[in-house]
């Protein structure tokens, strides 16, 4: 409150300094917003807040790719996880 009567009294410079300075605010909170979203919906999803954990289907398929397991295999695999 005391920032804005401050400003106000240096005329069109302080009218522009309190705009870019409410223009900041609001895209700080919009920011902050989004990024509290994504961290929420990371975790109901069932994934990790860590995404640097993998999850089970992933190693499967990272298995599968790399050749460490055979076609059947994947495909038991992702029944038995059910995915499938």
């Amino acid at each position: 409150m005391m920032m804005g009567y401050w400003l106000g009294g240096l005329g069109w410079v302080g009218m522009i300094i309190n705009m870019i300075i409410s223009i900041a605010m609001i895209i700080g909170v919009v920011f902050l917003v989004v990024w509290i979203v994504k961290r929420l919906g990371n975790n109901e999803s069932g994934q990790q807040i860590n995404n640097s954990t993998p999850s089970v289907i992933e190693i499967v398929k990272q298995r599968y790719a790399k050749g460490e397991i055979t076609r059947e295999e994947f495909q038991k695999f992702m029944v038995d996880l059910g995915t499938r």
